[in-house]
């Protein structure tokens, strides 16, 4: 059985693909000295499943030790449609710096951990068996490298945990005619009941693209243009006034066909949710009404397979388990969630921001900024049409690092390219210190107790105006406590890893949950929070689950104390 079978980019879908997972030739090449040694040509000495790290207990390999390089190797044979197409070899992410052969000619290459890419095959593939080898580069240690919370020591610590190199998510191919929809981006008009269709085009010439909404079935509005370049907009009006709402995600079906000359047509199947996000002074505004955002930091680990989950459905469950427990939003944290997390989130309402990863680099290196933007550039334009993300968090903790400063220009440059990409949602330059410029000012507080974390944020207080004072000011910004609890307790691991001393009792616990939370949910001034974790990872005890996805609580009892109405809801 294929492992991860379902097709992995749920906002444009293609009937034409081939998904690649499964048992691949596998190598190791801790030196990195492969080319010079054949392995381009030469048996491999292994296998591995793919679309699980080497590292995970997934991929058959499990080892968790440095390795510079690796080498992947499979056979495919293309079905009789798509010859005579362009075909396309897709990858979900590899970390971090791959290069592909194609029955040993080189077709292309990649650098970027976290991101999807494709690479133009159609010169390289011919009827019958066709071989693909992928040699994947990966230095965790090095500082102009986004490695996020994998571990730089050899063993997992604190916040840091196993490593991920090389292929973690879906690898396919899919095929379509030369003029094709090379992609989508649709920006929703809640107020006017439209929505704006953006097609960039492969090839483009004198097409007609033919673009079709509806909403279960019924609400059908269509409308088709002429195009004669490589884009194409249409502003479509849908009917039926149905909103994208947290915890009722309402989506509108979208079909896009581009039809050229000869009448060869390329189909694409979508969704986007009708919905808008917006502030009035500190509140929060899902579609003009006040929301506050209850999120929860989702790291994204996972004990059998690391960066990725086992199942598609172990992907929705997480979500699940948050909205159990009371969220209605999440930070996707330090790691660029796969799309079919977001489709998962876009079709239930869940909130979330859309995050890069961040640490590893050296924010003092102007390098370091060519390497994150290149690939945050991706991320936005890639889930810029998710309605489940509402804002964007480009840096997490940009903080002094063994004396290298933060570079105030490379968040302010980063933070104005993300607004030039995306004016309808918040941008938060740097996630709890130091800010430069920013539409919303942030803080992570650990404090675990909540006489004195009400003290600095319950209502009355103005705390984050006076947050480190000698980096960074306030300038009148909605704000809210974007980290704070990561309360410590295990029921069966009391030499783990969490913030603060660890509670003895879990009765302590809900009455430390409880103080925490009221203190935020109190104060007028805070539009949101977010609760440090959803669940344990590795060493680090402070999930409201364990790392295997067992609740520590009833979830009805946590979501008592997360859900009852906050003062800016009044």
């Amino acid at each position: 059985m294929i492992p991860r079978p379902e097709y992995p980019r749920p906002q444009m879908v293609r009937d034409g693909w081939m998904n690649l997972n499964g048992t691949w030739a596998f190598e190791k090449d801790p030196g990195d000295s492969g080319l010079e040694r054949g392995l381009l040509d030469s048996p491999y000495t292994g296998s591995i499943r793919v679309p699980f790290c080497m590292e995970s207990r997934l991929s058959g390999v499990g080892d968790t030790d440095f390795c510079r390089a690796v080498w992947y190797r499979r056979t495919f044979t293309l079905p009789r449609e798509a010859l005579g197409m362009e075909v396309i070899l897709r990858f979900g992410a590899v970390d971090y710096d791959c290069t592909v052969y194609v029955n040993g000619q080189k077709a292309g290459e990649h650098r970027g951990g976290y991101v999807s890419f494709g690479i133009r095959v159609t010169p390289f593939v011919r009827e019958g068996e066709n071989t693909l080898v992928v040699h994947v580069r990966d230095d965790v240690r090095s500082p102009l490298q986004p490695s996020g919370k994998q571990s730089m020591a050899y063993g997992s610590h604190g916040c840091f945990y196993t490593r991920t190199t090389g292929i973690w998510q879906t690898v396919w191919l899919e095929w379509m005619p030369p003029s094709h929809i090379r992609k989508v981006r649709l920006t929703p008009d809640a107020e006017n009941d439209r929505v704006m269709v953006e097609a960039a085009l492969e090839r483009g010439g004198k097409c007609t693209l033919r673009v079709r909404a509806s909403y279960e079935g019924g609400d059908v509005t269509e409308e088709t243009v002429e195009c004669r370049d490589r884009e194409a907009q249409v502003m479509l009006p849908v009917k039926g006034h149905h909103l994208w709402e947290a915890g009722q995600g309402r989506l509108y079906d979208l079909e896009l066909e581009l039809r050229d000359t000869e009448g060869r047509t390329d189909r694409v199947r979508s969704y986007f949710g009708l919905r808008s996000v917006s502030f009035d002074g500190m509140r929060f505004l899902l579609n003009g009404k006040p929301l506050f955002q209850r999120l929860v930091l989702d790291q994204g680990f996972y004990p059998d397979g690391i960066y990725t989950a086992p199942s598609d459905e172990e992907l929705e469950m997480d979500i699940r388990r948050s909205m159990a427990m009371g969220f209605n939003g999440a930070r996707l944290h330090q790691k660029v969630f796969e799309p079919r997390f977001l489709y998962h989130a876009d079709r239930l309402g869940y909130l979330v921001w859309g995050e890069m990863a961040n640490w590893g680099l050296d924010h003092s290196e102007y390098g370091a900024t060519e390497a994150f933007l290149r690939e945050w550039i991706c991320e936005v334009e890639r889930d810029y049409s998710s309605p489940a993300v509402i804002g964007w968090c480009p840096f997490n903790e940009t903080w002094n690092v063994e004396g290298r400063p933060q570079k105030d220009e490379v968040l302010r440059t980063v933070y104005r390219v993300t607004k030039a990409m995306d004016r309808s949602r918040p941008v938060i330059d740097t996630s709890g210190n130091f800010h430069v410029e920013t539409d919303i000012y942030d803080v992570h507080d650990y404090d675990q107790n909540p006489e004195t974390f009400r003290e600095h944020y319950g209502p009355g207080t103005r705390p984050i105006h006076e947050r480190m004072p000698e980096r960074q000011t306030y300038g009148g910004q909605p704000c809210f406590v974007s980290e704070y609890g990561g309360i410590y307790w295990s029921d069966a691991d009391s030499q783990g890893w969490g913030y603060g001393e660890r509670v003895r009792s879990r009765e302590e616990f809900l009455e430390r949950l409880r103080g925490l939370t009221d203190a935020l949910l109190d104060n007028p001034d805070h539009f949101g929070f977010c609760y440090t974790q959803l669940t344990d990872v590795e060493q680090e005890q402070n999930g409201l689950y364990t790392y295997d996805r067992k609740p520590k609580f009833e979830p009805e009892t946590i979501r008592k104390i997360l859900s009852r109405k906050a003062a800016c809801e009044a």
